[in-house]
């Protein structure tokens, strides 16, 4: 790689790890740290929704499904833009009033300690699993560029990452998404778009080129996106990292009209890298791994400087992925396992402190996961698999339907966490059976113990906007 490029990426890193000591100037509360002080609006969330959504799997998979699939590979990253706007259009309004961190600690509220505790690790597990995907991406990346081992890779990577969000927090996030937004959307719409399609002639060009199979919005296959949306359009809605970010803004207006925006903006996003992808079949037909399409693709079509910044807009996306995927399963385990089973009389301080220890600790179980699985789209199957399949039916349902127990949430996610982790041995890990056998043992399990066990007692409990009356078994 040319040393223009290199100094491009340096300094992108470096600037990174500038903002997350800035971070620590701001994080001056346990809200601030956790949430950035709630305070976003409307510009500045879109960005961050975005780049949570946009990941290294987002970029460097759907290069590599356009690769092998064509434009059909766009259903990847679009089922997550649809899952997210569906977020602002239909469980904002249910979500926004409630002064919480997290999703376990809106079922605490609603089912009770036992439903908090065992959805803050199932929900847990699924964000470790989102950060592997980015290490993944990132030792891929830094190994291509710069010829390191991938071990080495995916410490340095995720080290970075890792360094300004112990610091700075949800703040220290923030400050980063933004830029890493900006750099994103530059790096793939108006640099790697286009050079990849000039290099093959032109759209027309391209797309007489490439197989026929490959102009096809279906080649990928039904199958294939149907599980894709029982994977992302479910999971994003009841995803932690997302809605930790979803919290962030300032109000619930702000939440709503961001996260459709995001949406959106994903769907644009898949439909372009899908278009890479393809061009990288036409100019790169004998690749020995696909997964290395988007940088093979760039070190082979981009000069000097241009493709400095793509690569950081690559590492972007890994980046504010990763960082909001580990901040998330931090904040899981520090507030609704440690906070309420282990250390309960926790002040703001403390509270910022165990999340940095705990972020760490993740921090170097998520490198060590990573350099077992290395496979992007396998470890987010996997992810999505859990969290889809065992916390979706349990927590929306439960939002609109006040007549479900604490035992039918508690035991729904208990049954479908089984489950899925048995199909998973018999089917793969990368099969559709595990998410549809969750969410329907989940909702057997959660209607038939909310029938069968009557309410007791009726909690109420008030939100910052609304006051909602519930019955539960106690």
């Amino acid at each position: 790689m040319n040393t223009l490029d290199t100094i491009v990426l340096v300094f992108y890193f470096a600037l990174l790890m500038i903002i997350g000591v800035i971070g620590i100037k701001k994080a001056k509360s346990e809200k601030d740290f956790l949430l950035a002080g709630s305070r976003l609006g409307y510009f500045r969330h879109v960005g961050c929704l975005a780049a949570v959504i946009i990941g290294g799997a987002a970029t460097m998979g759907s290069t590599t499904l356009g690769y092998d699939f064509g434009i059909s590979g766009f259903w990847f990253v679009s089922m997550m833009g649809l899952g997210i706007a569906g977020l602002g259009l239909f469980v904002v309004n249910k979500i926004g009033g409630y002064d919480v961190f997290t999703i376990s600690q809106l079922l605490g509220k609603r089912f009770g300690e036992g439903t908090q505790l065992i959805s803050a690790i199932v929900t847990a597990i699924y964000t470790l699993m989102i950060v592997v995907t980015q290490v993944i991406g990132m030792g891929n990346v830094i190994h291509v560029l710069l010829g390191w081992s991938v071990t080495s890779s995916m410490f340095i990577g995720g080290g970075i990452v890792f360094f300004y969000t112990v610091l700075g927090g949800m703040w220290s996030i923030t400050l980063t998404d933004i830029i890493q937004f900006i750099v994103m959307t530059v790096g793939v719409f108006f640099i790697m778009l286009p050079y990849s399609v000039d290099h093959v002639g032109g759209l027309t060009a391209l797309f007489e080129k490439v197989p026929d199979t490959h102009r096809s919005l279906t080649n990928i296959g039904w199958g294939q996106i149907f599980q894709y949306f029982l994977l992302y359009f479910f999971g994003l809605i009841v995803s932690q990292d997302i809605w930790q970010r979803v919290f962030t803004a300032k109000s619930q207006k702000v939440m709503k009209q961001s996260a459709v925006s995001a949406g959106l903006y994903s769907v644009f996003y898949a439909v372009a890298l899908s278009i890479v992808g393809m061009c990288a079949l036409v100019l790169l037909p004998n690749l020995d791994n696909s997964q290395s399409a988007f940088t093979s693709l760039a070190l082979t079509i981009l000069p000097p400087g241009l493709l400095g910044l793509v690569l950081a807009s690559v590492c972007s996306a890994l980046m504010s992925n990763a960082s909001g995927a580990i901040f998330a399963s931090a904040t899981l385990i520090t507030n609704d396992i440690i906070k309420v089973y282990i250390k309960k009389d926790m002040d703001g301080c403390s509270v910022i402190k165990t999340s940095r220890i705990v972020t760490i600790v993740l921090g170097l179980l998520s490198v060590i996961f990573s350099l077992w699985i290395q496979n992007i789209l396998v470890a987010l199957d996997m992810a999505y698999a859990i969290l889809s399949g065992a916390i979706f039916v349990p927590l929306v349902v439960g939002l609109y339907w006040k007549r479900v127990t604490s035992e039918a949430a508690f035991y729904a996610i208990i049954s479908s966490t089984i489950i899925i982790f048995a199909t998973f041995g018999i089917y793969g890990i990368s099969s559709t059976w595990p998410i549809i056998y969750g969410l329907v043992t989940g909702l057997v399990v959660l209607v038939g113990v909310t029938v069968l066990t009557p309410a007791r007692k009726t909690k109420i409990f008030q939100t910052r906007s609304t006051r909602e009356t519930y019955s539960y078994k106690k």
